[in-house]
Protein backbone atom coordinates (compact mmCIF):
# COMPACT_ATOMS: atom_id res chain seq x y z
CA UNK A 1 0.00 0.00 0.00
CA UNK A 2 1.23 3.68 -0.45
CA UNK A 3 2.94 5.19 2.21
CA UNK A 4 2.45 2.72 4.37
CA UNK A 5 5.92 3.53 6.24
CA UNK A 6 4.21 6.31 8.00
CA UNK A 7 2.76 4.39 11.01
CA UNK A 8 5.95 2.75 11.68
CA UNK A 9 7.95 6.18 11.00
CA UNK A 10 5.38 7.87 13.89
CA UNK A 11 6.08 4.38 16.19
CA UNK A 12 9.94 4.90 15.89
CA UNK A 13 9.61 8.68 16.97
CA UNK A 14 8.00 7.53 20.28
CA UNK A 15 10.10 4.85 20.93
CA UNK A 16 13.05 7.59 20.47
CA UNK A 17 11.63 9.69 23.44
CA UNK A 18 11.56 11.92 19.98
CA UNK A 19 7.55 12.54 19.79
CA UNK A 20 6.69 16.57 19.62
CA UNK A 21 3.09 17.78 19.78
CA UNK A 22 1.73 21.36 19.36
CA UNK A 23 0.50 22.84 22.83
CA UNK A 24 -2.18 25.06 22.72
CA UNK A 25 -1.62 27.54 25.01
CA UNK A 26 -4.64 30.61 26.30
CA UNK A 27 -2.54 33.55 26.28
CA UNK A 28 0.65 34.83 23.80
CA UNK A 29 4.52 34.48 24.27
CA UNK A 30 5.25 36.86 27.01
CA UNK A 31 6.78 36.40 29.90
CA UNK A 32 4.39 34.28 31.13
CA UNK A 33 1.81 31.70 29.20
CA UNK A 34 -1.46 30.39 30.45
CA UNK A 35 -1.49 26.23 29.66
CA UNK A 36 -4.29 24.28 30.51
CA UNK A 37 -5.81 27.31 33.16
CA UNK A 38 -2.45 27.82 34.55
CA UNK A 39 0.64 30.77 34.29
CA UNK A 40 4.15 29.92 33.87
CA UNK A 41 6.70 31.81 33.77
CA UNK A 42 7.97 31.47 30.21
CA UNK A 43 11.39 30.75 28.88
CA UNK A 44 11.37 29.61 25.51
CA UNK A 45 9.87 32.34 23.80
CA UNK A 46 12.14 34.46 20.99
CA UNK A 47 10.77 37.60 21.41
CA UNK A 48 13.73 39.09 23.44
CA UNK A 49 12.39 42.82 23.62
CA UNK A 50 8.91 41.43 24.46
CA UNK A 51 7.31 43.99 21.55
CA UNK A 52 5.40 41.58 20.57
CA UNK A 53 2.87 42.02 23.63
CA UNK A 54 4.19 46.31 23.30
CA UNK A 55 0.65 48.14 23.76
CA UNK A 56 1.97 50.19 20.50
CA UNK A 57 2.61 47.80 18.45
CA UNK A 58 -0.79 46.23 18.53
CA UNK A 59 -2.06 49.58 18.36
CA UNK A 60 -0.20 50.10 15.05
CA UNK A 61 -1.50 46.73 13.94
CA UNK A 62 -5.34 47.53 14.29
CA UNK A 63 -4.45 50.81 12.23
CA UNK A 64 -3.37 48.85 10.15
CA UNK A 65 -5.76 46.43 9.63
CA UNK A 66 -8.67 49.73 9.50
CA UNK A 67 -7.08 51.03 6.38
CA UNK A 68 -5.52 47.79 4.80
CA UNK A 69 -7.60 44.91 5.22
CA UNK A 70 -6.01 41.30 7.28
CA UNK A 71 -5.03 40.26 4.01
CA UNK A 72 -3.19 41.38 1.21
CA UNK A 73 -5.06 40.26 -1.55
CA UNK A 74 -2.30 38.85 -3.76
CA UNK A 75 0.85 38.17 -4.46
CA UNK A 76 3.44 41.53 -4.59
CA UNK A 77 3.65 41.46 -8.11
CA UNK A 78 -0.15 41.42 -8.53
CA UNK A 79 -1.63 43.61 -5.92
CA UNK A 80 -0.25 42.31 -2.90
CA UNK A 81 2.42 45.22 -2.59
CA UNK A 82 0.82 48.53 -0.65
CA UNK A 83 2.25 51.80 0.17
CA UNK A 84 3.02 50.10 3.73
CA UNK A 85 5.45 47.20 2.09
CA UNK A 86 7.18 49.80 0.01
CA UNK A 87 8.11 52.24 3.25
CA UNK A 88 8.96 49.41 5.33
CA UNK A 89 11.18 48.61 2.77
CA UNK A 90 12.74 51.98 2.69
CA UNK A 91 12.86 52.06 6.22
CA UNK A 92 14.67 48.67 6.26
CA UNK A 93 17.66 50.21 4.06
CA UNK A 94 17.83 53.28 5.76
CA UNK A 95 18.43 51.24 9.47
CA UNK A 96 20.75 48.50 8.01
CA UNK A 97 22.62 50.15 5.04
CA UNK A 98 21.43 48.41 2.16
CA UNK A 99 20.44 49.99 -1.18
CA UNK A 100 17.28 48.01 -1.45
CA UNK A 101 15.40 45.30 0.25
CA UNK A 102 12.58 42.94 -0.22
CA UNK A 103 9.89 41.46 1.79
CA UNK A 104 9.12 37.37 2.15
CA UNK A 105 6.30 35.97 4.11
CA UNK A 106 8.58 33.96 6.52
CA UNK A 107 12.41 33.79 7.43
CA UNK A 108 12.18 30.12 6.25
CA UNK A 109 11.02 31.32 2.67
CA UNK A 110 13.33 34.13 2.63
CA UNK A 111 16.34 31.31 2.61
CA UNK A 112 14.79 29.31 0.17
CA UNK A 113 14.19 32.33 -2.41
CA UNK A 114 17.84 33.31 -2.23
CA UNK A 115 19.46 29.91 -2.91
CA UNK A 116 16.62 28.94 -5.54
CA UNK A 117 17.46 32.19 -7.21
CA UNK A 118 20.60 31.96 -7.09
CA UNK A 119 21.57 28.38 -7.59
CA UNK A 120 18.57 26.84 -9.53
CA UNK A 121 19.13 24.24 -12.43
CA UNK A 122 16.94 26.42 -14.79
CA UNK A 123 19.17 29.48 -14.58
CA UNK A 124 22.31 27.65 -14.95
CA UNK A 125 22.40 28.87 -18.65
CA UNK A 126 23.29 32.00 -17.75
CA UNK A 127 26.83 30.55 -16.38
CA UNK A 128 28.93 28.35 -18.43
CA UNK A 129 28.29 25.52 -16.22
CA UNK A 130 26.02 24.69 -13.76
CA UNK A 131 28.98 22.93 -11.49
CA UNK A 132 30.83 26.34 -11.46
CA UNK A 133 28.13 27.09 -8.39
CA UNK A 134 29.16 26.22 -5.45
CA UNK A 135 27.40 26.74 -1.79
CA UNK A 136 29.35 26.55 1.16
CA UNK A 137 27.23 26.37 4.53
CA UNK A 138 28.25 26.46 8.26
CA UNK A 139 27.80 22.48 9.47
CA UNK A 140 25.26 24.41 12.44
CA UNK A 141 23.29 26.50 9.35
CA UNK A 142 19.82 26.48 10.24
CA UNK A 143 17.27 23.47 8.60
CA UNK A 144 15.89 26.43 5.94
CA UNK A 145 18.99 26.97 4.50
CA UNK A 146 19.97 23.08 4.30
CA UNK A 147 16.29 22.57 2.99
CA UNK A 148 16.80 24.82 0.22
CA UNK A 149 19.61 23.38 -0.62
CA UNK A 150 18.68 19.42 -1.19
CA UNK A 151 15.57 20.60 -2.42
CA UNK A 152 16.97 23.00 -5.39
CA UNK A 153 19.83 19.97 -5.91
CA UNK A 154 22.93 22.79 -5.18
CA UNK A 155 26.60 21.54 -5.24
CA UNK A 156 26.83 22.26 -1.55
CA UNK A 157 29.37 21.67 0.96
CA UNK A 158 30.02 22.77 4.71
CA UNK A 159 32.30 23.49 6.74
CA UNK A 160 32.88 23.11 10.75
CA UNK A 161 31.08 25.09 13.00
CA UNK A 162 32.86 28.47 12.83
CA UNK A 163 35.92 26.86 11.95
CA UNK A 164 38.03 29.15 9.67
CA UNK A 165 40.44 27.23 8.52
CA UNK A 166 38.11 24.41 7.51
CA UNK A 167 35.99 27.70 5.55
CA UNK A 168 39.45 28.29 4.38
CA UNK A 169 39.60 24.68 2.47
CA UNK A 170 35.72 24.89 1.56
CA UNK A 171 36.80 28.38 0.02
CA UNK A 172 39.95 26.87 -1.96
CA UNK A 173 38.05 24.57 -4.41
CA UNK A 174 37.57 25.24 -7.69
CA UNK A 175 33.96 27.07 -8.59
CA UNK A 176 33.38 30.84 -10.50
CA UNK A 177 30.73 31.32 -8.13
CA UNK A 178 30.85 30.72 -4.23
CA UNK A 179 28.17 31.67 -1.44
CA UNK A 180 29.40 31.22 1.67
CA UNK A 181 26.41 31.23 4.11
CA UNK A 182 26.41 31.59 7.92
CA UNK A 183 24.13 32.92 10.87
CA UNK A 184 24.98 35.95 12.79
CA UNK A 185 23.71 34.09 16.28
CA UNK A 186 23.03 30.66 15.79
CA UNK A 187 19.28 29.44 17.05
CA UNK A 188 20.27 26.41 19.31
CA UNK A 189 23.40 27.80 20.81
CA UNK A 190 23.37 31.22 20.68
CA UNK A 191 27.48 31.78 19.77
CA UNK A 192 28.04 33.94 17.21
CA UNK A 193 30.00 33.55 13.64
CA UNK A 194 33.08 35.69 13.51
CA UNK A 195 32.02 37.55 10.58
CA UNK A 196 34.69 39.39 10.53
CA UNK A 197 37.23 36.74 9.14
CA UNK A 198 34.70 35.18 7.50
CA UNK A 199 33.92 37.92 5.09
CA UNK A 200 37.84 39.04 5.06
CA UNK A 201 38.28 35.29 3.77
CA UNK A 202 35.01 35.66 1.05
CA UNK A 203 36.30 38.78 -0.20
CA UNK A 204 40.30 37.23 -0.79
CA UNK A 205 38.02 33.81 -2.27
CA UNK A 206 35.42 36.79 -4.91
CA UNK A 207 32.85 34.48 -2.69
CA UNK A 208 29.48 36.29 -1.55
CA UNK A 209 28.67 36.21 2.09
CA UNK A 210 25.20 35.25 3.49
CA UNK A 211 24.31 35.87 6.64
CA UNK A 212 21.27 34.76 8.21
CA UNK A 213 20.54 37.14 10.93
CA UNK A 214 17.04 36.01 12.88
CA UNK A 215 18.35 35.94 16.14
CA UNK A 216 20.82 38.96 15.90
CA UNK A 217 18.85 41.88 14.22
CA UNK A 218 17.00 44.37 17.09
CA UNK A 219 19.42 43.19 19.69
CA UNK A 220 22.84 43.46 18.53
CA UNK A 221 24.52 46.40 17.31
CA UNK A 222 24.55 50.13 16.93
CA UNK A 223 20.73 50.82 17.55
CA UNK A 224 19.96 46.72 17.31
CA UNK A 225 21.21 46.83 13.15
CA UNK A 226 22.66 43.33 13.93
CA UNK A 227 25.48 41.03 13.66
CA UNK A 228 26.95 42.84 10.80
CA UNK A 229 26.65 46.24 12.16
CA UNK A 230 28.13 44.85 15.58
CA UNK A 231 31.21 43.85 13.79
CA UNK A 232 31.36 46.75 12.15
CA UNK A 233 32.22 48.74 15.19
CA UNK A 234 35.93 47.03 15.11
CA UNK A 235 36.26 45.63 11.72
CA UNK A 236 34.52 48.49 9.47
CA UNK A 237 35.42 46.28 6.42
CA UNK A 238 32.98 43.55 6.75
CA UNK A 239 31.06 42.85 4.25
CA UNK A 240 27.59 40.97 3.85
CA UNK A 241 26.39 40.91 0.05
CA UNK A 242 23.05 38.70 1.23
CA UNK A 243 21.57 39.98 4.15
CA UNK A 244 18.30 37.50 5.65
CA UNK A 245 16.67 38.49 9.22
CA UNK A 246 12.96 38.03 10.41
CA UNK A 247 10.44 39.59 11.87
CA UNK A 248 9.25 37.08 14.35
CA UNK A 249 11.82 37.29 16.69
CA UNK A 250 13.74 40.98 18.49
CA UNK A 251 10.82 42.45 16.38
CA UNK A 252 8.35 41.01 17.55
CA UNK A 253 5.83 40.85 14.38
CA UNK A 254 6.01 38.24 11.52
CA UNK A 255 7.78 37.99 7.97
CA UNK A 256 11.05 38.60 6.69
CA UNK A 257 13.64 40.51 4.57
CA UNK A 258 16.64 40.00 2.36
CA UNK A 259 18.48 42.87 1.88
CA UNK A 260 21.40 43.77 -0.59
CA UNK A 261 22.08 45.90 -4.16
CA UNK A 262 19.55 47.21 -5.91
CA UNK A 263 21.24 44.46 -8.89
CA UNK A 264 20.83 41.58 -6.40
CA UNK A 265 17.04 42.24 -5.09
CA UNK A 266 15.66 42.88 -8.80
CA UNK A 267 17.41 39.51 -9.21
CA UNK A 268 15.33 38.40 -6.34
CA UNK A 269 12.18 40.05 -8.04
CA UNK A 270 12.53 38.42 -11.04
CA UNK A 271 13.54 35.04 -10.10
CA UNK A 272 12.90 34.10 -6.95
CA UNK A 273 9.68 32.00 -7.12
CA UNK A 274 8.28 32.28 -3.54
CA UNK A 275 8.10 35.65 -4.02
CA UNK A 276 7.02 35.57 -7.40
CA UNK A 277 4.06 33.29 -6.26
CA UNK A 278 3.27 33.38 -2.92
CA UNK A 279 0.79 35.81 -1.75
CA UNK A 280 2.50 39.02 -0.12
CA UNK A 281 2.65 40.02 3.61
CA UNK A 282 -0.34 41.53 4.87
CA UNK A 283 0.02 45.40 4.89
CA UNK A 284 -1.07 45.88 8.52
CA UNK A 285 1.81 43.83 9.65
CA UNK A 286 4.07 46.24 7.63
CA UNK A 287 2.75 48.87 9.89
CA UNK A 288 3.48 46.84 12.87
CA UNK A 289 6.34 46.09 12.06
CA UNK A 290 7.92 49.60 11.08
CA UNK A 291 6.64 51.20 15.09
CA UNK A 292 8.63 47.61 16.50
CA UNK A 293 11.59 48.93 14.49
CA UNK A 294 10.87 52.50 15.64
CA UNK A 295 10.84 51.63 19.29
CA UNK A 296 13.83 48.83 18.71
CA UNK A 297 16.14 52.21 17.64
CA UNK A 298 14.05 54.85 20.44
CA UNK A 299 14.36 52.46 23.66
CA UNK A 300 17.94 51.28 24.09
CA UNK A 301 16.70 50.11 27.55
CA UNK A 302 15.44 47.44 26.39
CA UNK A 303 18.60 46.25 24.60
CA UNK A 304 19.86 47.11 27.90
CA UNK A 305 17.90 44.78 30.42
CA UNK A 306 18.23 42.07 27.90
CA UNK A 307 22.19 41.81 28.57
CA UNK A 308 21.74 42.59 32.43
CA UNK A 309 19.89 39.25 32.32
CA UNK A 310 22.12 37.66 30.05
CA UNK A 311 24.96 38.44 32.41
CA UNK A 312 22.85 37.31 35.42
CA UNK A 313 22.09 34.22 34.00
CA UNK A 314 25.66 33.10 32.90
CA UNK A 315 26.37 34.27 36.65
CA UNK A 316 24.04 31.81 38.32
CA UNK A 317 25.14 29.25 35.48
CA UNK A 318 28.69 29.49 36.46
CA UNK A 319 27.66 28.88 40.37
CA UNK A 320 25.70 25.41 39.72
CA UNK A 321 28.84 24.44 37.94
CA UNK A 322 27.04 23.99 34.61
CA UNK A 323 28.82 24.16 31.04
CA UNK A 324 28.49 27.24 29.73
CA UNK A 325 29.25 27.10 25.40
CA UNK A 326 30.06 31.45 25.59
CA UNK A 327 27.24 32.53 24.19
CA UNK A 328 26.54 36.05 25.20
CA UNK A 329 22.94 36.31 23.23
CA UNK A 330 19.44 36.03 24.74
CA UNK A 331 19.90 32.08 23.47
CA UNK A 332 21.24 30.08 26.81
CA UNK A 333 21.26 26.43 26.13
CA UNK A 334 21.67 23.88 29.27
CA UNK A 335 22.91 20.37 27.52
CA UNK A 336 21.28 17.51 28.76
CA UNK A 337 23.04 14.90 26.33
CA UNK A 338 19.58 12.55 26.51
CA UNK A 339 16.61 12.95 24.51
CA UNK A 340 14.62 11.18 27.60
CA UNK A 341 16.10 13.27 30.25
CA UNK A 342 15.75 16.31 28.54
CA UNK A 343 12.09 15.79 27.70
CA UNK A 344 11.49 14.66 31.51
CA UNK A 345 13.20 17.85 32.93
CA UNK A 346 10.86 20.04 30.50
CA UNK A 347 7.83 18.18 32.28
CA UNK A 348 8.46 18.81 36.00
CA UNK A 349 9.57 22.08 35.43
CA UNK A 350 6.02 22.63 33.25
CA UNK A 351 4.48 21.08 36.75
CA UNK A 352 6.31 23.70 38.92
CA UNK A 353 5.23 26.75 36.87
CA UNK A 354 7.78 27.08 33.86
CA UNK A 355 7.59 26.64 30.89
CA UNK A 356 10.95 25.71 29.16
CA UNK A 357 11.12 23.02 26.39
CA UNK A 358 13.37 20.51 25.56
CA UNK A 359 15.17 20.57 21.89
CA UNK A 360 15.56 17.10 20.84
CA UNK A 361 17.22 15.58 17.25
CA UNK A 362 17.01 16.06 14.87
CA UNK A 363 17.00 19.97 15.53
CA UNK A 364 20.12 18.89 17.32
CA UNK A 365 22.59 16.49 17.04
CA UNK A 366 22.18 12.89 18.50
CA UNK A 367 23.25 12.90 22.55
CA UNK A 368 23.08 16.90 22.51
CA UNK A 369 19.41 17.31 23.78
CA UNK A 370 19.38 20.39 25.28
CA UNK A 371 16.52 22.78 28.09
CA UNK A 372 17.03 26.07 25.19
CA UNK A 373 16.81 29.54 27.83
CA UNK A 374 15.72 32.01 25.82
CA UNK A 375 15.79 35.50 27.51
CA UNK A 376 13.91 38.25 26.94
CA UNK A 377 13.69 41.73 28.65
CA UNK A 378 10.55 40.77 29.68
CA UNK A 379 12.22 38.82 32.42
CA UNK A 380 13.04 39.87 36.13
CA UNK A 381 15.92 38.44 38.23
CA UNK A 382 13.55 36.46 40.08
CA UNK A 383 12.12 34.38 37.32
CA UNK A 384 16.15 33.13 36.77
CA UNK A 385 16.30 32.69 40.40
CA UNK A 386 13.27 30.08 40.45
CA UNK A 387 14.34 28.68 37.27
CA UNK A 388 17.75 27.53 39.04
CA UNK A 389 16.29 26.30 42.23
CA UNK A 390 14.33 23.98 40.44
CA UNK A 391 17.08 23.20 37.82
CA UNK A 392 18.86 22.03 40.81
CA UNK A 393 17.68 19.32 41.96
CA UNK A 394 16.95 18.19 38.24
CA UNK A 395 20.39 18.04 36.72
Amino acid sequence: MSFDYIAQANQSRKAQQLWRQPQALQSGAGRFVEHNGKRLINFSSNDYLGLAQDPQVISALNTGAAQYGVGSGGSPLVTGYQRPHQQLERMLCQWLGFERCILFSSGFAANNAVIQALFSDGLSKLTAKHESKLLIQDKLIHASLIDAATSNNVKAKRFVHNDINSLQQRLSAPSEHKLVATEGVFSMDGDMAPLGQISELCQQHQAWLMVDDAHGIGVLGQDGAGSLSLTKETQPSVQGQVHMATFGKAIGTHGAFVGGSSEFIEYLIQHARHYIYSTALPAALAVATMKSIELIRKQSQRRDQLNHLIGYFKTKMNTLGLSDNGSVSAIQPIIIGSAEKALTISQTLKLQGIWLSAIRPPTVAANTSRLRVTLTSQHQTEDIDLLFRHLEGLL
